[in-house]
Order: C-alpha cells, then sequence, then structure tokens
C-alpha cells in the first residue's frame, strides 16, 4: 500500500472543520471572552518566532493528554464550554488536531488556516514569548 500524501489528509480532514481566517480570528480575539487560543507548535518554533498575543502553547504532542481531565498531565485551561481555536506554523498540524479535540468531545473546535506564519507575514502583532518561556533561545552562530 502507498503512503498517503499528508497534504491531502490535511485537506481531507479541513473538510470537517470550522477553517478560520486571519480576519475571523481577528473578530473572536476582539468580541469573544470564552476563546481558548492554543499555539500547538513545538517549544523552539514557539520561543525562537513568539506566538499571537494571548496564545497558550500546548505542543501538539501533549495535546490530547492535557485536554482530558482524567488524565494526569490535565491543564484545567481546557474546559468544555469553551471555545477552542488551535493554531500551527501553517495550518497542517492544527487541522489534526482540531480533528483530535473533536473527536473527544470538545464541541467549539476551529483552527487558523493561515498559520502563525500567516499571522507574522501579515504584519498582525507578534509577542516575544523569551521572557515568560523556561526555554532559552540557542546563540546563533
Amino acid at each position: 500500500m502507498p503512503i498517503k500524501n499528508v497534504f491531502e489528509m490535511v485537506e481531507e480532514v479541513k473538510k470537517d472543520l470550522e477553517n478560520l481566517s486571519l480576519e475571523d480570528l481577528d473578530q473572536e480575539l476582539s468580541e469573544r471572552d470564552d476563546l481558548l487560543l492554543l499555539d500547538i507548535r513545538e517549544i523552539q518554533e514557539y520561543v525562537d518566532l513568539g506566538t499571537i498575543p494571548s496564545a497558550i502553547n500546548a505542543p501538539r504532542g501533549m495535546l490530547e493528554f492535557w485536554a482530558d481531565p482524567a488524565s494526569p498531565y490535565y491543564r484545567d485551561y481546557f474546559q468544555e464550554d469553551k471555545r477552542v481555536v488551535l493554531f500551527c506554523a501553517g495550518g497542517g498540524r492544527s487541522a489534526f488536531a482540531a480533528k483530535a479535540l473533536k473527536e473527544m468531545g470538545y464541541s467549539d473546535v476551529a483552527h487558523v488556516e493561515a498559520g502563525f506564519n500567516g499571522w507574522a507575514e501579515s504584519g498582525r502583532e507578534v509577542e516575544d514569548t523569551t521572557a515568560k518561556a523556561r526555554w532559552m533561545r540557542k546563540p546563533r552562530d
């Protein structure tokens, strides 16, 4: 059996998701107080590049463990009644992550199609995360 093309898989997953534009996210950030904005990129991306203001870093590898109230890794900012919006660098990982949260029972879930890269390239504000992260940037050669 040939390996499935991951980008085709992303497009298939997105058919069953709410896919937000940057403008949609702007509107939600300004109008909603129940929004849980999750940056699911790896910690290196989060520290090196910053994040969208008000986002919480929940790396993709731990997402389901942090979102499950029965898990010893559970984070209490995950609540069933909150709106959950996820983003990664370019919209692929966040699509898979949004699907996973929906399968877990979170009902109000969306992801940002353009991801963090689209956000930053559009000139929107990027929060410097170096001061609040427990990790540090490695000096560049």
